[in-house]
């Protein structure tokens, strides 16, 4: 019987000590984080999206051979994640626990705190990217993830427009709707832009076989092998933020937060494969 693959290639297990770590660590913020209840909202779970960019960007940085082996498996696949949730959960909880609000102490508030520390963070791991890609390419490939960048967000513009005026339920979902169609959009373009342009191949088995079954449909020679993989992309973005709508109205903290989680499997790889192309095109 051949294996049928599930998680996407360079998915790789870490060692005991390293998963020992990363539990500890989100075993802590989990309870910090039930001990302080912090109010989860729209704008809350939407500025965790510096943080999205943040752990795309780091694992990058380990695919490229970019950070040093001593801390490299706290990189990887899916450990980064795990990394990156423990921090800004840790920032979060921290930041919620000491009270921090523009009335009080005349500074941002706990959303903007989270998603300004996020945001450097994520400046961080794309600086050092950049860097090593200019080291090592003598060069940066901008042109091309620029496009994607450009065409996902009018992409992602005209289908959130478009889903507020056939399903004006969905307009409780706000940003975190938004943040979810775009993330899912930016994803599938940027799929397209590297198979269809730069020469890349598809590590996820799933959008692998969508792509492999768009190629051999007679539409191939003119649209490309990436377009129904998009379409796909789309409506399953479109549908989710319909029916977490009501998901949303009933219980706003779950609901925010789960939806929080999709436009992240969306947003995550997407950005991810914006800098791989920008700094390690073949």
């Amino acid at each position: 019987m051949v294996p049928v693959q599930v998680l996407p290639e360079g998915t790789t297990l870490p060692s005991p000590v390293v998963l020992l770590v990363l539990a500890i660590g989100i075993a802590g913020v989990v309870v910090a984080l039930r001990r302080i209840a912090p109010r989860v909202t729209e704008r809350v779970v939407v500025a965790f999206a510096p943080w999205m960019v943040a752990g795309s960007s780091c694992y990058v940085l380990y695919q490229v051979e970019a950070v040093p082996e001593s801390v490299a498996p706290f990189f990887s696949s899916p450990a980064v994640y795990v990394s990156i949730a423990v921090l800004a959960g840790a920032v979060w909880a921290a930041t919620a626990a000491t009270g921090l609000s523009a009335d009080r102490w005349r500074l941002p508030s706990v959303p903007g705190i989270v998603a300004l520390v996020g945001s450097a963070v994520a400046i961080a791991a794309v600086g050092w990217a950049f860097a090593f890609g200019v080291e090592t390419r003598r060069g940066l490939t901008v042109a091309w993830p620029a496009v994607g960048l450009i065409v996902a967000v009018v992409l992602a513009a005209v289908v959130w427009s478009g889903l507020q005026r056939v399903a004006p339920e969905t307009r409780i979902t706000g940003g975190v709707g938004a943040l979810a169609v775009f993330g899912h959009t930016l994803d599938g373009v940027s799929t397209a832009v590297g198979i269809d342009v730069l020469g890349f191949g598809e590590q996820s088995p799933i959008s692998r076989a969508i792509i492999t079954f768009a190629a051999d449909l007679p539409t191939a020679p003119v649209l490309g092998t990436v377009w129904l993989f998009i379409l796909v992309k789309l409506v399953l973005a479109a549908v989710v933020v319909v029916l977490f709508s009501g998901y949303v109205r009933d219980e706003p903290a779950e609901g925010y937060l789960l939806l929080g989680a999709v436009a992240a499997v969306g947003l995550g790889p997407g950005v991810h494969n914006l800098l791989l192309f920008t700094i390690a095109t073949p």
